[in-house]
């Protein structure tokens, strides 16, 4: 497994994941379920809700297989597919200047994803601060539609 950890701007309350060379955008796909599931996904690119509209911790794993899922764990977890036939994966919050965005090389393919969020009812009156984080866990496999397996419930 490969990790590397981000600290990414999430303006707009969203980051993005996309294949380097894509040219779809996600406007048509947050709809009002893809807000509530913390999920936008697009041919080519995702968009992951956050609760901050501030800088957020972010994790990306790199994985050879599917891992197992704790789901005691974590507060929130969807699963999402991306294929990156560029074999750069951009990661990104949407205000960032693409060019200098951050660049995870990969093998050109389809890859299955994971989102897993903890730290979500940590977050101030205000919503600026928290502890809140968000893990993507990514691995080779076949293409599958977007899906929330643990719904964040707010308590």
């Amino acid at each position: 497994m490969q990790r590397i950890e981000l600290e990414l701007f999430a303006d707009y309350f969203q980051f993005y994941l996309q294949d380097e060379d894509c040219q779809n955008d996600l406007s048509e796909a947050w709809t009002a379920e893809a807000v509530r599931d913390l999920l936008a996904v697009a041919p080519g690119i995702v968009g992951v809700g956050t609760m901050r509209n501030m800088d957020v911790p972010v994790a990306i794993d790199l994985r050879e297989g599917e891992p197992d899922i704790q789901f005691g764990d974590w507060d929130h977890i969807s699963e999402f597919s991306i294929d990156v036939p560029s074999g750069k994966l951009v990661v990104a919050g949407c205000s960032d200047y693409f060019p200098k965005a951050t660049r995870i090389p990969l093998e050109p393919g389809s890859y299955q994803g994971r989102v897993l969020c903890q730290g979500l009812a940590t977050l101030s009156e205000d919503g600026l601060e928290g502890q809140d984080h968000y893990t993507v866990q990514l691995w080779p496999g076949t293409a599958r539609p977007g899906r929330v397996i643990k719904a964040w419930q707010q308590g």
